[in-house]
């Protein structure tokens, strides 16, 4: 859902970086070759592109699935997690593959996720397809909009939230910090209110359209959210109450939610070519993606299921909201808020990026910082008011993961993989795979949008 969590904010910038046409292997092929790209000299390495593809995937979306796996059960929320997780890498995997054999065919360095799938459509069979390949592109992108500003109203949300249960907690009588019980305020300011003060910060701070200005600053946010998680998983390995008495599965209307979310939390794939492109040697990149993606499973099934044992029906929509109201465990809400903020930026990177140059090439020269600056604002108070319009962070990244994160991670790369081997032959089991799992995310994305917007309305 990388940011500290940065899911998509240098898809542009890697788009132009030169290397060697690829296709890793093919099966779907008569032609065999090696996977030989030199990549860049002063690229990265295997660790350091495994440090980015973990910080891709720790956000917001962790803190949810506590919440997630109740409303799943205990039994199949994790079950399900690791189904979802799993088929979202194989997702990744298969983005990389199609990558590297539409840039051999075409005889490209590189293309990105848009590219790729303009080109394979461009491949296939159908002429009304490839008159309209271009399209392919325009939906990745509208897609990545979508996405990532719908990153930056659950940024908002969550940033609300706890600071104003910080603020009520510094005016209550402190809590002990070995119980959950969480403080509640009459007559306290709305969390809207909060909303509207971060506005002009974060106005601000998507002024700074030079992301290496922000490196110190992102660091920070980096040590930052992982001391807060660190100090989560001390707490709820505390005391665990026996799990018999929370219910092992829930009915279907609580299980769309728990997709929402958990694809909110799954879906990397906007970086996964971004960072295979920057990489030494990216033949190492698929054994990185596998490896990364383990510890990120691991990690969502142990914070999701821990924190639904720990905390129970009382469990709220970020795990941060229910630990104890105390000046240890206020900090950890505090560390992960600027963590959360220094991320906004980079999550409205892509959306700027992929906006603004369309908005600017259409002015004078002299009106396109005015323009540029404008476009700014208009954007960081879009999703401030999307964010004041929904403020239930639960509902806000369901309805987010449903919308846009399924259609990226699990509908369209089966069929990106069907257009892209089609016309040189694939098998029927390879169709079959792919038709399932573009079906499941299709049903998750209907069910999960109604469910989403059946519960905001009903609320």
């Amino acid at each position: 859902m990388a940011h500290t969590r940065l899911k998509s904010e240098n898809y542009n910038d890697y788009s132009s970086t030169e290397v060697s046409p690829t296709d890793d292997n093919s099966s779907f092929t008569s032609e065999s070759s090696d996977y030989e790209r030199q990549g860049e000299v002063t690229g990265t390495t295997w660790y350091q592109t495994l440090i980015h593809l973990l910080k891709g995937n720790i956000g917001t979306g962790l803190l949810g699935l506590p919440l997630a796996v109740k409303n799943a059960g205990i039994v199949l929320g994790p079950l399900s997690l690791m189904v979802i997780c799993g088929i979202a890498v194989h997702c990744m995997d298969m983005l990389v593959r199609c990558a590297h054999h539409l840039c051999r065919r075409k005889q490209c360095p590189f293309l990105d996720y848009g590219d790729t799938v303009a080109s394979a459509l461009e491949g296939t069979p159908s002429p009304w397809l490839r008159a309209h390949a271009i399209w392919g592109r325009r939906i990745i992108d509208l897609l990545l909009i979508v996405t990532q500003l719908g990153f930056c109203c659950v940024y908002f949300v969550f940033l609300a939230d706890n600071v104003k249960q910080v603020v009520e907690a510094a005016h209550a009588t402190t809590s002990n910090c070995h119980s959950n019980e969480t403080v509640v305020l009459k007559n306290t300011m709305d969390s809207r209110l909060y909303m509207v003060c971060f506005l002009p910060f974060l106005v601000l701070l998507v002024f700074i359209q030079n992301l290496k200005y922000l490196a110190v600053f992102s660091l920070l946010a980096n040590i930052a959210m992982l001391v807060s998680v660190i100090m989560i998983y001390q707490y709820i390995l505390r005391d665990i109450p026996n799990p018999s008495s929370l219910p092992y599965v829930t009915d279907w209307r609580s299980y769309t939610l728990f997709f929402g979310t958990a694809i909110f939390a799954a879906e990397g794939i906007g970086t996964i070519l971004p960072l295979e492109n920057k990489m030494q040697r990216p033949q190492q990149f698929r054994p990185v993606l596998y490896v990364g993606m383990l510890l990120v499973t691991v990690l969502y099934v142990s914070m999701g299921t821990l924190g639904y044992l720990r905390f129970g029906d009382t469990i709220m929509a970020s795990i941060t909201l229910s630990l104890p109201n105390c000046w240890l465990y206020q900090s950890v809400k505090l560390l992960y808020s600027f963590a959360i903020f220094i991320t906004y930026a980079l999550q409205f990177y892509v959306a700027a990026e992929i906006i603004i140059p369309a908005a600017t090439s259409r002015v004078a020269e002299r009106w396109t910082l005015f323009v540029n600056l404008t476009v700014r604002i208009l954007l960081v108070c879009l999703t401030c008011i999307l964010a004041i319009l929904i403020p239930r962070l639960d509902i806000v990244i369901s309805l987010v993961g449903s919308v846009s994160s399924s259609v990226l991670a699990l509908i369209i790369p089966p069929f990106l993989e069907i257009a892209t081997y089609y016309s040189e032959g694939i098998s029927h089991w390879a169709i079959f795979k792919n038709i399932l799992i573009g079906l499941v995310g299709f049903l998750g994305f209907v069910a999960g949008t109604s469910v989403s917007l059946w519960e905001l309305a009903s609320r």
